[in-house]
């Protein structure tokens, strides 16, 4: 198993949940893999040769995972997922969490056009949205899923991080944009912490800026401090991360703002190549 597969199925693990992605138990080939999407029935045969990322996975079919679902489901999923990977991949960069997202973008409108509700919706919030609120609206009290951009995962020591980038244009909008992502994402509301940051150019010449540590001290402040190294207004950014059980120290400052950055440069808001093959483990205490 290459480094980055490992990476990619811890990766996978941490954010999606325990035994999201694992080694199939009814086949001897080790690179047959089971992947059961999040939030569905149906769980998928993977084939990661010995040269992925450098060649693609293959979608072998769909397993059997003992539940039933509607007919047609699990090949529906199958067909999605197909798709996703071939949208999605590229020579030499691992696929697997933007061919999640991408499926799970697909499965909504899918469900949208079939007049399905898969999540009921909780009860509606008369508080305005704040960056830090205790008590989310549902999500389909807040409109269209925000336009976000992902960063791929950056993991080190059991710990993975991923960025969000929206653009915003008041802080109104940042304020409903985080609340969507909480509202929508369980694995992102359960997640150790959502830093935030955002500027925003006002009218008249005023300008607006705020930060949110969620628990991970100073960690806003630095985020926001990238974003004005950087000159980027009109722009928000949500760093999700997954404590893996050990310490970082001052290095997860490093990583979040690492992480930040990589979305801001798939957005295009930096001249910069999206590094190849995806996060790495650094190592470090």
């Amino acid at each position: 198993m290459s480094e980055a597969l490992a990476d990619e199925i811890e990766a996978i693990n941490s954010i999606y949940g325990d035994n999201t992605l694992t080694p199939s138990s009814q086949d001897q080939d080790s690179s047959i893999f089971i992947l059961t999407l999040p939030g569905e029935t149906a769980s998928l045969r993977l084939q990661f040769p010995q040269t992925y990322p450098d060649v693609p996975l293959t979608v072998l079919g769909t397993h059997s995972s003992g539940s039933a679902g509607k007919h047609g489901a699990a090949a529906r999923d199958l067909a999605l997922f197909r798709d996703a990977v071939s949208e999605v991949y590229e020579p030499g960069q691992v696929c697997l969490f933007d061919a999640i997202e991408k499926v799970q973008e697909l499965l909504s409108a899918v469900k949208e056009g079939e007049g399905e509700d898969e999540v009921p919706a909780s009860p509606a919030s008369d508080d305005t949205p704040t960056l830090n609120t205790s008590t989310e609206p549902s999500a389909g009290d807040l409109g269209p899923a925000p336009p976000w951009v992902l960063s791929i995962p950056f993991i080190e020591n059991k710990s993975t991080f991923v960025a969000r980038y929206a653009p915003v244009t008041s802080p109104t909008q940042a304020a409903t944009f985080l609340a969507h992502l909480l509202a929508s994402d369980k694995r992102v509301r359960t997640a150790t912490h959502n830093i935030t940051a955002w500027r925003i150019r006002g009218p008249n010449g005023a300008s607006f800026q705020d930060c949110d540590d969620d628990g991970e001290t100073a960690a806003g402040g630095r985020l926001l401090h990238l974003m004005q190294l950087m000159d980027l207004w009109d722009a928000m950014v949500v760093v999700t991360r997954w404590y893996g059980g050990q310490k970082l120290g001052p290095r997860r400052f490093a990583l979040i703002n690492q992480t930040a950055r990589d979305a801001f440069v798939r957005a295009g808001l930096v001249k910069e190549e999206v590094p190849a093959g995806g996060g790495k483990k650094k190592g470090g205490k």
